[in-house]
C-alpha cells in the first residue's frame, strides 16, 4: 500500500510530517513521491494566516482529484488547519476520508486502514506531545530541524498559534540530545533548533537553552548548530556568549521583533522594550553575528508616525536578513477585532517601502563580504556550478552563495569560498579549498 505525503507550512510542521512518515512506514505502508501512484494521500496543513489556509484548501482539492485520475482510495488531511477547523472542514469537504489534528499522528495508520474498509475517521483530540518518535527526514540528508518544544504561551494579539498548538511544553533534554546524536551518527551535519519560542526552552524544568546548546555542541559530527525563532526579552548577553563560545554554533541571531514602535508593540502584546533590543543586537553584531528579524506592517492602529519609527529602526540596525508581512486578521485573535484597521492599500504601500529600503541595506551588507572567505555547506551541484550556505544563511529563508570550483565538490560537504561579487540577496565566489572525501 503506497502513501504520498504533502507537507505545508513551517519547519515545525515539517518535523510533524517526518514523525508521521516514520509511523506509516513502521505500520507497513510504502512511501511514494508520485501522487498518481499513491493508494493513500496525506496533506499536512498549515493554518497560520489566510494565504496559508488558502494554500492548504487548494492542495486538498488538487489531491482529491487523484481519486478520479489516479489510484487514490483514501485522502487524509492533518495538521494545524484541521486542528482548528476540523468539524467545519469535515462537513464542507466530503472528499476527505481521514481528518486528524496535530497530536493524532500515532492514530493515523489505524484510521487509514479503517477508511480503506469504508469507515471515515475524524480525530482532533488534544494529546500530550510525543516525547520520542522516529523520523524519516524530508530535508537533505546533511541537515535537519530539531524541535525542542511544543506550543506557545506568548499570546501575541495577532497570532493563532496558541489556539492551535496549545501551551508551551519543553521536551526532555536527554530525548533531544539522543535524537541529535542519532542524526549526527547518520551524517546530519547541520542541526537546527526550533520551537514556537526557542528561547523559552527549559521553562518548568531544570534545563535551559544555554545548557542544551552546551551539551549539543559537544556531540561529535555536528558541524553546525543553528538556532531559530528567539524571543527578544528571553534573549540576553549570556545566551549570546554561550553561542559564541562554541565554534560549531552558527553566529546567526534570528530575533523576530514584529515592530519597533513601543505603542504598537504594546498593542501586539509583545514583551520587552526596544532599548534592550538595540543593546542586544549591537552586542551580538560586535560578536560577529549576522542579524535576522521579521516585521509586521499595517497592524491595527499603526499610524504613519509608527511606521516611520519602524523604517528608522530598520535603517539604523541594518539587519543582514529581514522578512516582512502585511498584517492579516486571524479569527478569534484579539487583533482581528481591534479598531482602526489599516486599509489594504496602505498596508501594501508600507510593505513595499520597507522591503525596498531593506533591499538596499541587504545589498550593502552583502558587498561588505566581497573579498572575504566563507566556509560553505554545499547544497547543490550542476554542470560545474555549485550553491551553498555559510553560517550566516539559514535554509529556506535566506540567500545563497553560488560558486565555481576547479575540482569537483560533493554536496553535503564544506568548501572554502572566496566571495567575489554580491547582489541584493545572493553572493558569488570561487572555491579555494574543499574537504577531503573518502
Amino acid at each position: 500500500m503506497k502513501v504520498g505525503v504533502v507537507s505545508l507550512g513551517c519547519a515545525k510542521n515539517r518535523v510533524d510530517t517526518e514523525h508521521m512518515l516514520h509511523l506509516l512506514v513502521q505500520d507497513g505502508f510504502l512511501l511514494t513521491s508520485q501522487p498518481e501512484e499513491a493508494d493513500v494521500l496525506v496533506v499536512n496543513t498549515c493554518g497560520f494566516i489566510e494565504p496559508a489556509k488558502e494554500e492548504s484548501i487548494r492542495t486538498i482539492l488538487e489531491l482529491a482529484e487523484y481519486k478520479e485520475t489516479g489510484k487514490c482510495r483514501v485522502l487524509c488531511v492533518t495538521g494545524c488547519l484541521t486542528q482548528r477547523y476540523g468539524q467545519e472542514i469535515a462537513s464542507d469537504m466530503p472528499e476527505i476520508d481521514v481528518l486528524t489534528g496535530i497530536s493524532s499522528y500515532e492514530q493515523l495508520p489505524g484510521l487509514i486502514r479503517k477508511a480503506l474498509d469504508g469507515t471515515r475517521g475524524l480525530d482532533t483530540t488534544r494529546r500530550a506531545p510525543l516525547e520520542q518518535c522516529g523520523r524519516i527526514l524530508t530535508t537533505p540528508p546533511y541537515s535537519a530541524y530539531i524541535r525542542i518544544a511544543e506550543g506557545c504561551d506568548n499570546r501575541c494579539a495577532y497570532c493563532a498559534i496558541p489556539l492551535i498548538r496549545g501551551g508551551f511544553v519543553s521536551r526532555r533534554q536527554q530525548d533531544i540530545l539522543d535524537e541529535m546524536r542519532t542524526l549526527a551518527q547518520n551524517g546530519v551535519r547541520e542541526q537546527i533548533l526550533i520551537a514556537q519560542d526557542t528561547t523559552r526552552y527549559g521553562r518548568g524544568t531544570q534545563n535551559t537553552l544555554a545548557s542544551l546548546i552546551r551539551e549539543a555542541a559537544a556531540i561529535p559530527g555536528i558541524d553546525w548548530l543553528r538556532l531559530l525563532y528567539c524571543y527578544p526579552d528571553e534573549t540576553d548577553q549570556q545566551l549570546i556568549d554561550e553561542m559564541a563560545a562554541h565554534s560549531n554554533v552558527c553566529r546567526y541571531l534570528d530575533l523576530p521583533l514584529q515592530h519597533a514602535s513601543p505603542r504598537i508593540l504594546k498593542s501586539m502584546n509583545r514583551r520587552g522594550d526596544i532599548a534592550h533590543t538595540v543593546q542586544l543586537l549591537e552586542y551580538a553584531r560586535a560578536k560577529g553575528f549576522a542579524l535576522r528579524t521579521t516585521f509586521i506592517v499595517g497592524f491595527p492602529g499603526e499610524t504613519e508616525e509608527d511606521f516611520e519609527q519602524l523604517m528608522d529602526f530598520a535603517a539604523r540596525m541594518r539587519f543582514d536578513r529581514m522578512g516582512a508581512f502585511a498584517f492579516s486578521p486571524e479569527e478569534d485573535t484579539p487583533a482581528a477585532t481591534l479598531p482602526n484597521q489599516v486599509p489594504e492599500d496602505i498596508k501594501a504601500q508600507r510593505l513595499d517601502r520597507l522591503m525596498r529600503q531593506q533591499a538596499d541595506i541587504s545589498r550593502e551588507q552583502n558587498e561588505q563580504r566581497v573579498g572575504t572567505t566563507a566556509r560553505v555547506l554545499v547544497t547543490n551541484a550542476s554542470n560545474g556550478m555549485y550553491t551553498g550556505r555559510s553560517e550566516y544563511e539559514a535554509p529556506d529563508a535566506d540567500g545563497l552563495i553560488h560558486f565555481t570550483s576547479a575540482q569537483p565538490v560533493a554536496v553535503g560537504t564544506f568548501a572554502d569560498v572566496r566571495i567575489d561579487r554580491a547582489d541584493t540577496y545572493d553572493l558569488f565566489g570561487t572555491c579555494i579549498g574543499r574537504e577531503k572525501t573518502l
